[in-house]
């Protein structure tokens, strides 16, 4: 399968995303969470998927952070100097596993982001920063089905014809937390009993009802 952008791009896109996200975790102290969701609304993602040679490769993965970071206001007359390891350290792995998989799937950073974050990148780097590119791409491919599926959670909600919004302020949960549920995000499993009480209180069901059943991805052997 053709990816994203010509093959001749990849292993510069992908050491410059891996500079990328080391810069702004390891210099800017920024989250990798915050610094996608730049990524994307400052429009060098969309300039990314395009194959934009002068994103891909035109620029140090220090370079597109800094550009990244002022596009979105937050960006200083005098950057600091790079890091430029190119190891298999965490901060770097994340960017580098994030090209590859966005190279090969042909999907938008967008859609990628909106499933997974910081903390699976970070809890997959262990059993997978030594393994190959190919086999990234299956693990990832695995976790994005699973967070595509429905959840109880939704389903109940739904039943009940509340927002998200409305059913974070009936039961008293945070928004955020709720969301996160939503895509498995969190493990609606290891949420607080009384979390799962207020919850099941307002969508007239019990809390073993919003439960989802068998493993979850990560406790299947990537957590």
């Amino acid at each position: 399968m053709r990816g994203a952008y010509s093959e001749v791009y990849l292993d510069d896109a992908m050491r410059n995303m891996g500079e990328m996200t080391e810069y702004a975790a390891e210099v800017k102290h920024l989250s990798l969470d915050l610094l996608f969701h730049m990524f994307v609304v400052s429009g060098f993602a969309r300039r990314w998927e395009n194959g934009d040679p002068r994103v891909l490769c035109g620029l140090s993965g220090t370079e597109l952070c800094s550009r990244v970071l002022l596009e979105c206001g937050m960006g200083e007359e005098k950057e600091k100097e790079a890091l430029t390891r190119y190891d298999t350290d965490l901060n770097y792995w994340c960017g580098w596993l994030v090209a590859f998989y966005q190279w090969k799937k042909r999907i938008t950073f967008a859609h990628l982001f909106s499933s997974i974050g910081e903390q699976d990148l970070i809890r997959l780097f262990p059993a997978l920063h030594t393994a190959s590119e190919e086999k990234g791409v299956e693990v990832l491919d695995r976790l994005l089905l699973e967070r595509n599926q429905v959840t109880r959670l939704q389903t109940y909600r739904k039943r009940v014809h509340f927002s998200q919004q409305e059913l974070a302020e009936r039961s008293g949960v945070n928004l955020r937390t709720l969301q996160q549920y939503e895509v498995r995000r969190k493990d609606i499993n290891r949420a607080a009993a009384n979390k799962l009480v207020a919850l099941a209180d307002i969508l007239l069901c019990s809390p073993a009802d919003l439960l989802e059943p068998g493993n979850s991805f990560f406790n299947a052997g990537y957590s």
